[in-house]
Order: C-alpha cells, then structure tokens, then sequence
C-alpha cells in the first residue's frame, strides 16, 4: 500500500464517444480503479464553443471544480453561470450539462465520480444536445444539488485536529451542506507543513492547483506540483510540507468522509 502522484500531463487523452455528448476538448482519467481509487477522477479542457452535452449518472454523485475559464451549467431544467472557484455537487440521477460560452478562453474542469471505479460503474446516460434555448434560460441558480464559490466560503481553522494547525482550510462540499463525500480546499504558506496523520475512515485525492512541495509517507517522499493529483489509501499515514516559495494550494476529496474530522 503506498501513495501514488500523477501529473496530469503524463496522462492520455481518452478518446470519448462525440454521439454519447462527450465533445470535451481534452479529457483525461488521472484516478479509477485500475489505480487503486474507488472513485473516478477526471480532468478535462473546453475550449471556446465547446460542451458536455446533457447527461447522467444513475450510481454516482459527481463533485467538479472550476479551475479556470466561465461557462454556462445545467441541472435538470435550472441553470447557472459557473467560473473559476465555483464547487459543485452534482446529485446521481440528475440530467446536467456544462457548456463554455467564452469567445477566447479555455475553461478547466476537474471532478469525481465518488463510489465509481469507471464510467461504466457510474450509470453514465446521453440524454440529448445542448440547445439554444438552453442557454438562453433564465440563470438563477441550480434545483438541487450543490453549488458554491470556493472564496464565500469560511475558514474552518478553529475545528482542525493539530497535525493540520498550519493550515489554512475551506470545506465547500461536505456533510454540513449534505454530501457523504467531502471536498475541501488547503493552503499552506511557504514552510509551513501538515504534519503525519491518517485518513482512518477514508480515501483521499489531492489535485495540487499551485505551488510545489512533498508527501511523505513510512517508505518514501514524492515530489508534488501544480497540475498534479495524489492518491492516498485509507489508513495510510503522510505529510505534506510546502517547499516553494509560493503558497501551496491543494484541492482534496475524502470518499466516504463528509467532514476532515470524519475522515480522521
């Protein structure tokens, strides 16, 4: 048992099916269980023009990211504009779409397919075009679900068990908003550290949006930077230490843990 880091770009691009909706500039599957994650990870690229046309996932509650870029989203027939530091939780069962309508610009979108090894095992169904109209709807706000922006989102700095005392951490998506499953958002300024401690109740993926450092684990120290998810299985101690200059920003999920307490 030990932790794995993959850098996305030493991922292939999956060939998706363009008639089952897949008309994602760049799709990659850094996580799924042929790594050893029960949850899928996927990392993907709009360009300008470009969607995710209308789907589900019947087994599978799905958490994404907006990292980069602005769009237009769907869920079931409720829309809302999406960009960069938007969280969502998007519920199994529920028809969504995700559609980049900027002129210029690329949009960046990670996500989890949480309990699902593959696509496969998610449900996965094509349930029709984006469509003009659907885009010109009214964007109040999503019918269900999950949606927040990363910076309303308060700090949880006074609840922190002590090996994370360094830390500065958000919890947009977790059991307080109603998700088994939780995502939170870490900064670490430079030398500062998290220091050995274990996910005892749950998996844990890191996606490193900026900066650079290392996870150490009883066997080893990996190098981790931007643009790169770690793979941690339950129960195995590690720390993690900012070796930049910069500040260390990591986006973590804990599968089978609403709250970080939970997974510890």
């Amino acid at each position: 048992m030990s932790i794995t880091v993959i850098p996305t770009t030493d991922v292939n691009v999956e060939r998706m099916e363009e008639h089952c909706g897949w008309t994602i500039s760049k799709f990659r599957l850094p996580l799924t269980g042929k790594t050893g994650s029960a949850t899928t990870v996927f990392h993907s690229i709009f360009r300008p023009g470009s969607t995710h046309a209308k789907h589900l996932h019947e087994a599978s509650d799905e958490i994404a990211v907006y990292l980069s870029g602005k769009g237009v989203v769907g869920q079931d027939d409720s829309r809302a504009e999406v960009s960069s530091g938007h969280c969502r939780l998007i519920p199994k069962g529920s028809v969504h779409f995700f559609y980049n309508e900027t002129k210029h610009n690329d949009a960046r979108v990670i996500g989890f397919y949480m309990n699902a090894p593959s696509i496969t095992d998610t449900g996965y169904k094509f349930c029709g075009e984006v469509k003009s109209e659907d885009l010109t709807k009214s964007r109040d706000g999503l019918d269900g679900g999950i949606l927040v922006r990363l910076e309303d989102v308060n700090p949880v700095n006074n609840s922190l068990p002590e090996a994370w005392k360094q830390a500065e951490v958000r919890s947009p998506i977790g059991i307080h908003n109603g998700s088994p499953n939780s995502l939170l958002h870490i900064k670490l300024q430079p030398r500062r550290y998290i220091e050995k401690f274990q996910h005892t109740n749950a998996e844990a993926i890191y996606y490193v949006e900026a900066g650079q450092g290392k996870i150490v684990d009883m066997a080893c120290t990996r190098v981790i930077t931007h643009d790169s998810f770690v793979f941690v299985p339950t129960a195995l101690p590690h720390a993690i230490h900012n070796t930049g200059r910069k500040t260390l920003e990591i986006f973590l999920v804990l599968t089978g843990a609403g709250s970080l307490e939970a997974g510890i």
